[in-house]
């Protein structure tokens, strides 16, 4: 059967990757994979992480499953860390844990064809790489929207605009913050204007929070989702503990649905404990438990992702300084304004290739670069290189 295989198309992200590995220059600049490094060009372990470990080590009695929705006290941590802890959705919310942000992904999009198989997802354009394929591999159709800056900061109506022709039942996928790729977030009044928007045509939200923490901080970040939540009897949420407590290869993420009671919210879970038993059946403890831990313990994690994060916009400033000193052009300083990890470059794709080819600068397909992968030294040779491009 399988001379019949034609050979897959590449990714693109990773083939990125391999060129850079193989390219000899020694100045070389890898902006490419979104993980967030430190100062010295690693992705540490965090300590609060490892003391964590170390804790979980010695107190382990078992191996034992641990049911179809996971570590239980985790899906309640998590559920509580995006929500915060008084808020009145968490009494009518499902969450259950899943292999990482993007099988949750796949969860919520296979319930969404079981349920509503009729449903269009409505994702940005340009959208994190993974949205349009994995709620096309459920079986669902897939519109986008676009999403990009104005002068003053995301352009509403042109969201408003290309959403005229979504349906009532149709789903909204966002980005709770630090958008993916652009690092173009909607204002606090902005959300209320998405929220109104979704009422006003029966659109379904459905936020993708993957770097809550890396924006504006941990409750700032999370404040348009929490709006929606408020606002809406039916909401879908997917989230990840890669970045914010960086356990990329632990595959560490959760499923959340918000119903408008709590039978319905048990209902489901249910529902989507049945897709996973027929997926991966349950997901892995360790990373969870991990997470499990520093929710509870919450202090020494904190401390270190708001140094992530403040690294992240010092990167920001300093580069969006060293542009406006060498006289880039006024376009550049965009790169300050936006949030979180990613930002997408304004520059047209053979601009993107000379950096690469010139400049051994290697950003992701469509000119995103990872902002917490730069080094301080690094900054005067972009900056330098943006010009000479632009």
């Amino acid at each position: 059967m399988f001379t019949q295989l034609a050979p897959p198309t590449p990714d693109p992200l990773w083939g990125l990757a391999k060129a850079f590995q193989q390219d000899p220059r020694s100045e070389k600049m890898d902006l490419i994979v979104g993980v967030y490094r430190d100062a010295s060009g690693k992705t540490p372990v965090m300590e609060s992480v490892q003391q964590a470990e170390k804790f979980l080590a010695s107190a382990a009695e078992t191996k034992s499953y641990r049911g179809l929705s996971g570590n239980l006290n985790f899906n309640d941590g998590i559920a509580r860390f995006v929500l915060g802890s008084g808020h009145p959705a968490l009494e009518r919310q499902s969450t259950i844990q899943t292999v990482a942000g993007t099988g949750a992904l796949r969860l919520i999009g296979d319930l969404i064809a079981k349920l509503s198989p009729q449903a269009t997802v409505w994702t940005t354009d340009p959208a994190y790489v993974n949205h349009l394929p994995i709620m096309a591999a459920a079986g669902l159709e897939v519109q986008t929207f676009p999403w990009r800056e104005s002068e003053t900061g995301l352009d509403f109506e042109a969201v408003v605009q290309a959403l005229e022709g979504a349906r009532a039942g149709d789903i909204l996928l966002l980005h709770g913050c630090c958008h993916n790729p652009t690092g173009i977030d909607p204002s606090l009044e902005q959300w209320g204007a998405i929220s109104r928007l979704c009422h006003d045509k029966g659109l379904i939200p459905f936020v993708d929070m993957a770097y809550q923490g890396f924006g504006d901080g941990v409750d700032a970040d999370a404040a348009g989702l929490r709006l929606l939540a408020g606002e809406h009897e039916q909401m879908f949420v997917t989230l990840s503990c890669s970045k914010n407590m960086s356990l990329y290869c632990e595959r560490t993420g959760a499923a959340m649905v918000i119903a408008s009671e709590a039978g319905e919210a048990e209902k489901v879970r249910l529902s989507l404990e049945q897709i996973a038993r027929a997926n991966y059946s349950m997901p892995p403890n360790h990373g969870a438990a991990i997470a499990a831990y520093l929710f509870a313990h919450p202090e020494a994690w904190l401390k270190e992702l708001e140094e992530c994060r403040m690294r992240v916009c010092t990167n920001r400033q300093n580069l969006a300084a060293e542009l406006k000193a060498i006289g880039a052009p006024e376009r550049f300083q965009c790169l300050e304004r936006q949030k979180g990890m990613f930002s997408l470059l304004p520059l047209s794709s053979p601009q993107i290739e000379r950096l690469r080819d010139e400049f051994a600068i290697y950003g992701a397909i469509g000119g995103r670069i990872n902002v917490a992968g730069l080094g301080t030294q690094q900054i005067p040779l972009l900056a330098d290189a943006l010009k000479r491009v632009s």
